[in-house]
């Protein structure tokens, strides 16, 4: 029995419940479960958190990145370079454009995205670049920039991160996340946003979310069905106020847990890339004989988890790239070592001094 959980979504949602009741009374009432008044409050509460101009939103995470992406003209015969280490939907939403993910290796100590390694993954199709926001810290997304070509940022495990004071989602020429429930901010369902400060971008992309309509009954281009419901918004905007206090609360935890690998031999612990004011989405540390370890874990009550235990060039679904074992090494070493230890606001120090006590057990 797991007692100790990865995320515990029951200990945020009793700090925003009584909040959230009468947010969705209200939308009950007035009947408005589709662009509501409150989707657009959230959107201009988020935007300005993130320092931006835009923000739209979407039924999910995948969606926002799809549309950022065709926002920018990609679609079919274009690239688009990904980090080989990271959740599949980046790859997934550059081939539902019809293009080509192409990937590239990451750095061991974070897991971000190897910079260096970016300009040989380049060429003519080269249509945007996707640094993703591993585990709540940013990517050296100003490293990009020289390349003159488009970034989108996969902000989806980031939201509140900095990068040389500059807040994720503001680094690039647009952003997309992610209010998949374990997020740092999290709906009660699926949902998401895109970021910009274009206005022109953030047209493109409400267009494609509401069938290409700017008007009912008025469609000048193609479009899909992907909007933020309003019992989704009233959720975020309840959990937005919160966000700060939260994500102080997870680097406080952070801290206790390197304090606490301090003397634990065989557990590398994870880096913080300079200029980063991490948000620690996930906990994420590095073991031998990870497999064994999580299984003890498990077994002594705690909620250890993997991300990621496949690169993206080797899952069944990117196959047709034609990628194999050893072409991006050190995704492939990190995927068999990276472990995320439990990690939330309302953890305490006793939970973590048994998380600590455990895995320092199950590595010796």
């Amino acid at each position: 029995m797991i007692d100790i959980p990865l995320v515990d979504l029951r200990a945020q949602h009793e700090q925003v419940a009584d909040e959230v009741a009468e947010g969705w009374a209200e939308v009950l009432e007035t009947t408005a479960f589709v662009d509501g008044r409150q989707v657009a409050e959230f959107e201009a509460e988020f935007a300005a958190y993130q320092g931006v101009e835009h923000c739209v939103g979407v039924g999910n995470g995948t969606d926002a990145l799809e549309f950022a992406l065709r926002a920018l003209g990609v679609g079919p015969g274009d690239e688009c370079v990904v980090p080989a280490n990271t959740f599949i939907a980046t790859a997934e939403a550059v081939a539902r454009t019809g293009a080509t993910p192409v990937p590239v290796d990451c750095v061991a100590d974070t897991g971000l995205i190897d910079t260096s390694l970016v300009a040989a993954a380049l060429s003519p199709r080269t249509r945007a670049l996707l640094p993703v926001h591993l585990y709540g810290q940013a990517a050296a997304v100003e490293e990009l920039k020289r390349f003159g070509v488009p970034i989108v940022e996969d902000a989806a495990q980031a939201q509140g991160a900095r990068r040389h004071d500059v807040p994720v989602g503001g680094l690039g020429d647009l952003a997309a996340t992610s209010f998949y429930p374990g997020k740092n901010l999290g709906a009660y369902g699926d949902g998401g946003a895109v970021l910009t400060s274009s206005e022109e971008l953030a047209t493109a992309v409400r267009l494609l979310g509401r069938h290409g309509s700017p008007r009912k009954y008025e469609h000048p281009v193609l479009g899909f069905n992907s909007r933020l419901d309003t019992l989704q918004a009233v959720v975020l905007s309840a959990k937005l106020r919160r966000l700060e206090g939260w994500n102080d609360a997870r680097r406080a935890a952070a801290d206790r847990y390197a304090a606490l690998l301090s003397g634990v031999d065989g557990v590398t612990p994870p880096v913080v890339l300079g200029g980063n004011l991490p948000v620690w989405h996930l906990y994420v540390v590095r073991v031998a004989e990870r497999d064994r370890v999580l299984k003890a874990l498990h077994a002594a009550g705690i909620g250890a988890g993997i991300h990621y235990p496949t690169p993206v060039h080797l899952t069944g679904a990117f196959a047709g790239l034609g990628h194999a074992p050893g072409d991006f090494p050190v995704a492939e070493a990190t995927a068999g070592e990276i472990l995320s230890l439990p990690l939330f606001p309302e953890i305490t120090a006793a939970q973590q001094e048994r998380v600590v006590e455990a895995l320092a057990e199950a590595v010796e």
